[in-house]
């Protein structure tokens, strides 16, 4: 362990992270180096700050990185429509690979020659943080504590926490919540308690961001939402940056009871996990997205897309956002986005976003050949006969040698 002289821990200044930052300068006898990382957590992030220099900690970073993680990895994320297993929007998965990266920005800095994390030895964080500090800097030393430690409960943290004097709110601590709650920008998740019970249904004050869709308003809310080359720019003719977009959509989707999810996933590490979750303003910008492309796509584009879909989404659950294959498919999903642009028009009713208008200057829909009027020529009927018979050949063959 003495090869480890500088260490960059990921530090909230909770109870965890709070003695993770002791556990390093007493177990490896190195300098510490806090980051913490503003994502629109919606946290008071400076206390973090007087913990780490009431820890000794000369060496501190808090970083706002709201903007960078919507502009950067959340909208190239939804320029594919990225859904895992179905339902999930990802809104843990894709914090990961900016945090990852700071760290490493944060180690060249500062000469460290190490990182760590608080992700416990359980979860997909940890092959998250890990998979990207290694792609981005191959000979990173990683520390991860709960893989390491004897500290396996809540009392036995608690109990370091008083012994060595770390500053904790030990009478705040020592409430334990009953879910695991992660917040961004992009979702809140809920984890443990009686969702451990895949059976049970969440209680209703566990929810942070959203009313009931029953208890939302009984009028709807009428929204307008401009794209361009993939991305939403405009909400109602107001031009916005990529984080005003995001927390004005959560505010908008969860007045109106949009974005709760309740699921069972597959780990990437191997077990399967329920948890639930609040992405009002992401739920609103896959829906419209998706209405956008409709019109600008050409269909077999578009269709490509889909089936690349479940496998980009599943290298960012598992990890994979710095890896090759990610940044060729990134490469392929941002040129078809060039001409994905326009305005949706969107109705938000009750856990429901409906679209019920989007127009493009760049639309690939042809009143003039669609309507079920008279088209005045502009598309011939008779050519429908020979186009069936040729996609109907192999057929009609294989049916003539069964016949026999």
């Amino acid at each position: 362990m003495a090869d480890v002289k500088k260490v960059v821990l990921a530090y909230s200044g909770g109870l965890d992270t709070s003695i993770i930052l002791k556990w390093l300068q007493d177990t490896y006898g190195c300098e510490v180096v806090t980051f913490t990382a503003d994502i629109g957590q919606g946290e008071e992030l400076e206390p973090a700050r007087a913990k780490a220099k009431a820890m000794g900690v000369k060496e501190i970073y808090i970083d706002d990185l709201r903007e960078e993680f919507v502009r950067d990895f959340v909208f190239p994320m939804f320029r594919a429509n990225t859904v895992y297993e179905g339902e999930y929007l990802l809104g843990t998965s894709i914090a990961r690979p900016l945090i990852a990266k700071r760290l490493i920005e944060i180690a060249n800095e500062t000469g460290a020659d190490a990182i760590s994390h608080g992700a416990t030895g359980k979860g997909n964080d940890q092959v998250r943080f890990e998979l990207g500090a290694y792609a981005l800097k191959p000979g990173v030393k990683v520390i991860a504590p709960w893989r390491e430690w004897d500290l396996t409960s809540r009392e036995t943290l608690m109990a370091y926490a008083e012994k060595h004097k770390i500053p904790v709110d030990f009478k705040k601590a020592g409430k334990k919540s009953p879910y695991s709650m992660d917040a961004n920008l992009l979702h809140i998740s809920y984890e443990g308690g009686v969702l451990e019970d895949p059976w049970c249904e969440p209680e209703e004050d566990m929810w942070r961001w959203s009313v009931s869709p029953d208890k939302a308003p009984d009028a709807p809310t009428y929204i307008e939402i401009g794209y361009e080359k993939g991305d939403p720019v405009t909400l109602n003719g107001e031009r916005l940056s990529p984080a005003t977009m995001l927390a004005t959509l959560n505010k908008l989707g969860g007045a109106n009871g949009i974005g709760r999810l309740d699921i069972v996933e597959n780990r990437y590490v191997g077990m399967k996990s329920r948890g639930a979750y609040e992405t009002p303003g992401g739920t609103i910008m896959l829906r419209a997205h998706r209405a956008i492309e409709s019109i600008t796509l050409d269909r077999e584009v578009a269709h490509l897309k889909d089936d690349l879909m479940p496998r980009y989404a599943s290298l960012i659950y598992n990890g994979y956002w710095w890896s090759p294959e990610r940044k060729m498919m990134q490469t392929m999903i941002d040129e078809s986005q060039q001409f994905v642009n326009g305005t949706v028009r969107i109705k938000l009713y009750k856990g429901n976003v409906i679209v019920v208008g989007r127009k493009s200057d760049d639309s690939l829909f042809d009143a003039t050949i669609a309507t079920f009027e008279d088209d005045a020529g502009a598309y011939n009927q008779k050519d429908a006969e020979g186009f069936i018979k040729l996609n109907a050949l192999r057929m009609r063959i294989a049916a003539r040698k069964r016949g026999k």
